[in-house]
């Protein structure tokens, strides 16, 4: 079979609106010739190309009648994947997964271990913020999902409301491991996530 036909077959079997990278089909044959097969494959509409190496096999809504954007976020983890960072959400991000805010945001930035980057694909903007490995890596996401929420709202912002808000968001089951990995971040932080994850 010959390796155009082998990258068509994965792509085929890859469900839609799921990112592929050119790393994907390395075992296939080198970079030069995946990268003409999946120029070759976008060319043809099998895929599209959303950034240097990423692709999405695109997604149809038969309700809307027309393929559906790709979704940022699986974009920001296809990059960290790329680049081998961890990575987390933060800002408006952060609240947003928390149920803290129902804007979606314009911008969707996240914290990493890799460098400062900025990336812009359909008009949206995606953001990576450096963190000190010890901040980020032997964190758990939603342990970094919550400081980042607290520390975007602001030490004036956080009441009741919010405290009460994040305890019904926050499994019973995740809170302990919270309280364990949250110990190194700063006092105010530290103690509303005692407040959220204390009876």
């Amino acid at each position: 079979m010959s390796i155009i036909s082998q990258v068509k077959d994965r792509i085929t079997a890859t469900p839609d609106g799921e990112i592929l990278m050119t790393s994907d089909f390395s075992d296939l044959s080198n970079i030069t010739t995946i990268r003409k097969c999946l120029g070759r494959c976008a060319t043809e509409g099998l895929i599209r190309r959303v950034l240097d190496g990423i692709y999405e096999k695109p997604k149809y809504s038969c309700l809307l009648g027309e393929y559906l954007p790709t979704d940022p976020e699986k974009i920001a983890y296809a990059l960290s994947r790329k680049y081998h960072w961890t990575i987390a959400p933060c800002g408006d991000i952060a609240l947003n997964k928390l149920g803290l805010t129902t804007q979606v945001p314009t911008v969707w930035s996240y914290i990493s271990d890799g460098p400062y980057r900025n990336f812009s694909c359909n008009n949206i903007q995606i953001k990576f913020k450096h963190k000190a490995n010890r901040e980020i890596s032997l964190l758990s996401e939603e342990t970094i999902l919550v400081i980042e929420a607290i520390r975007t709202l602001g030490k004036e912002h956080i009441n009741d409301e919010i405290i009460n808000q994040l305890k019904r968001k926050i499994p019973q089951k995740n809170k302990s491991v919270i309280l364990n990995e949250a110990t190194a971040c700063s006092e105010w932080i530290y103690e509303i996530i005692r407040k959220v994850c204390t009876s």
